[in-house]
């Protein structure tokens, strides 16, 4: 089998002319170069140099070997560039998973924000609250809230999910503000649940001192969909305990307020993991330190 070391050691012993100054420029020593030489001759089966003291000639076949011999090295030179833009350049598609709601708020606006600074990029996203597993999925990397780490894949943390209990303007102006957990049981709560109960224990935490308590919250309206919960707090329909990155943006605006900002409930991070840290693609690449980017902006 011809080595490409051996056919651009040919092909630069022609174009410079002599053995030596081949050997310079690649890298050999003149016995090196010579035996190669010799090695590739074997293989093939022909003589293609003429070789004397003051120069070199081709044969006939080395005329033949030496044109092919350029075409195919130019061929891999450019195979090779294709690769090297394919690496600084984010390009190809982007196969991406994330649970549904940060999926809604969070990763697809990364998405259309990295898309529109790599035109050649194209992005799937697959929203489920499913645990999805990356190398079966055929995934670039999945987006988590909290779970157990995957021993097979690189972890890089994002942010903490932390939950926060809210409501609309148009609620607490008839009900209300809290001032303690205790007060909470005399508001309307909206409950998430997945079974026919109208109850559920809202575990807090406040934030300087580490003192934790739960409470029992009821409500007229339960929910196994925290998008339909998340609904029904912005229609003024009770307080919801959502996480942070759901409502920040409604937050941001005043459709939702924040209470009892002391108290927090379960913290969870959020984290991106992909496979390998080796020859990871300049899409992948991109999007992780995009996410992180943004992530960062938004806890300042």
């Amino acid at each position: 089998m011809v080595e490409l070391a051996d056919m651009r050691l040919f092909v630069s012993t022609v174009a410079c002319g002599s053995l030596s100054a081949a050997g310079r420029e690649l890298g050999f020593s003149p016995a090196v170069g010579s035996k190669r030489l010799t090695r590739l001759e074997a293989d093939l089966g022909v003589r293609l140099l003429q070789r004397s003291s003051r120069r070199l000639t081709l044969t006939e076949e080395g005329v033949i070997y030496y044109e092919r011999c350029q075409a195919i090295l130019a061929d891999v030179a450019d195979a090779e560039a294709a690769v090297g833009s394919v690496r600084q350049e984010a390009q190809g598609v982007l196969r991406v998973s994330s649970p549904v709601a940060l999926g809604r708020r969070w990763i697809g606006p990364a998405l259309a924000e990295l898309a529109l600074m790599a035109p050649r990029l194209s992005v799937q996203l697959t929203l489920t609250d499913q645990l999805v597993d990356l190398i079966e999925g055929g995934l670039d990397c999945v987006v988590r809230i909290g779970g157990a780490p995957d021993s097979r894949l690189i972890a890089r943390y994002l942010t903490d999910n932390r939950r926060i209990i809210c409501a609309a303007p148009t609620y607490l102006n008839q009900r209300g503000i809290p001032q303690t957990p205790a007060e909470l049981v005399a508001h309307d709560c909206i409950v998430m649940s997945r079974s026919s109960a109208s109850h559920a224990d809202w575990r807090l935490e406040q934030r300087d001192t580490g003192l934790q308590t739960t409470i029992r919250v009821k409500g007229r309206f339960a929910t196994d969909n925290g998008e339909l919960a998340h609904d029904w707090a912005l229609a003024g329909m009770g307080l919801v305990r959502r996480s942070f990155l759901d409502v920040s943006g409604e937050l941001a605006s005043g459709r939702l307020v924040e209470v009892l900002p002391q108290w927090t409930g379960e913290r969870a991070p959020v984290q991106v993991l992909y496979a390998s840290r080796r020859h990871l693609p300049a899409r992948v690449r991109l999007f992780i330190d995009h996410l992180a980017a943004m992530f960062a902006r938004a806890a300042m």
